[in-house]
């Protein structure tokens, strides 16, 4: 399949070629999830935690006598029932992340691309190279190509000056093609590959 290449200035810059096997899969709901929450639990700290009953600094005396006190038989002020007691069964400090085969992976990425194609919210452009780091020239080059919230993924390297101009704009963002991600797929309004971007996108996939 054939996608029309422009330039930043909105220009047109011939056409490329898109592997169908990357671009034209159908749309996998169970896919994206999976992959989705594979990413978020490996981003997760997991640096919660309370303090139990062995962590607390109280007595172990029992509080009052076993009967004829007329409340309950407590033997111990450390216990949950009571303030700045320990907690029962609280979060203790572990990591989120789970094992996910990398075939699915593969699929999520490709799924994720795939459906930026079908809703035509992917768009193909030359490169993304700037002489300058201003970002009021790169804001009325994304206003002419009608680009609000959007990823740029380029090559093995994102242009420094894009970088430098991009960092300016909320909600845009440029990731070289090692860190191309379903989930920032997703999340951006409109996807933008470099030429570069899919030829290397295309050796990784394959």
């Amino acid at each position: 399949m054939k996608a029309e290449v422009i330039t930043l200035d909105a220009k047109k810059a011939g056409n490329v070629d898109l592997d169908e096997g990357i671009y034209a899969l159908p749309e996998r709901a169970d896919i994206l999830q999976r992959v989705v929450v594979w990413q978020l639990a490996k981003r997760r700290a997991g640096t919660h935690a309370v303090k139990f009953r062995a962590d607390i600094a109280g007595t172990t005396k029992r509080i009052g006598k076993q009967k004829g006190g007329g409340t309950a038989r407590h033997g111990a002020g450390k216990v949950s029932q009571f303030r700045s007691g320990g907690r029962a069964f609280g979060p203790v400090v572990r990591s989120h992340a789970h094992d996910l085969p990398k075939k699915i992976r593969k699929l999520g990425l490709k799924t994720a691309l795939s459906s930026k194609m079908a809703n035509g919210d992917l768009m193909v452009i030359d490169n993304i190279d700037l002489k300058d780091a201003k970002t009021k020239d790169l804001r009325a080059k994304l206003a002419k190509l009608g680009l609000e919230k959007v990823l740029f993924i380029d090559g093995a390297e994102v242009n420094k000056n894009f970088l430098l101009a991009a960092n300016n704009i909320p909600y845009v963002d440029a990731l070289p093609t090692q860190g191309a991600n379903v989930y920032d797929i997703l999340r951006a309004e409109k996807l933008v590959l470099t030429k570069a971007a899919v030829e290397s996108l295309m050796e990784r996939l394959k």
